[in-house]
């Protein structure tokens, strides 16, 4: 009765030795069809990622003061971005959100704009004499267009665009390292001539 729906199977089995020059066979057909379909085509491989530098640790010039403010600007990380925000409720665009984080821990009135933060007379910062709380900028063309607050380990906080959050990113992303302009240091008093302290009532 089963020769009947599986033909054949009244025949004999093959001898082991057929057996495995079939499946050897069977093998190397799979392996050259294997090869032939990575074949004929470049593979396009990304360049590896940038190497990181090694950022050396320099003590701020105010301590107790660059703590204050990576304390309350990372405490920010998480805030909807929003262009013309400057508070935690209304949201922040890059410039509100260092402008917001001076004055609130420090009672410092910066100005309001990257472009004119860097357009500030201050000595530029070299980045790897970059100290917590120093100001970082980014553009292309020699045009400013945005700010960061630097944290340490080349790491910066920042309000980055439309549709993201208050993050933290590193200096040497692609990006960033790409549209790196400078950085400027405001707890040493180089800003103190454009830096008005608010007055609380």
């Amino acid at each position: 009765m089963k020769t009947a729906h599986y033909p054949g199977l009244d025949r004999p089995p093959p001898p082991a030795g057929a057996r495995v020059l079939r499946v050897g066979v069977l093998v190397l057909a799979m392996a050259g069809l294997l090869a032939a379909c990575g074949g004929g085509k470049d593979v396009t491989r990304r360049p590896p990622p940038p190497s990181q530098r090694a950022w050396p640790q320099v003590q701020p010039a105010d301590p107790v003061a660059a703590n204050s403010v990576l304390m309350r600007a990372l405490g920010l990380v998480g805030t909807p971005y929003r262009y013309g925000g400057n508070t935690p409720e209304s949201g922040f665009d890059c410039s509100g959100l260092v402008t917001y984080v001076f004055r609130d821990v420090l009672d410092l009135r910066l100005p309001r704009t990257s472009r004119e933060l860097a357009a500030v007379q201050g000595p530029r910062i070299a980045p790897e004499r970059l100290a917590a709380g120093d100001l970082v900028f980014f553009g292309s063309s020699g045009n400013v267009s945005h700010v960061g607050i630097y944290v340490g380990e080349g790491r910066f906080v920042h309000a980055p665009s439309t549709g993201g959050t208050v993050r933290l990113d590193h200096l040497d992303g692609s990006y960033w390292r790409d549209h790196y302009s400078g950085a400027k240091r405001v707890l040493n008093g180089s800003l103190s001539h454009i830096v008005t302290p608010v007055r609380r009532n």
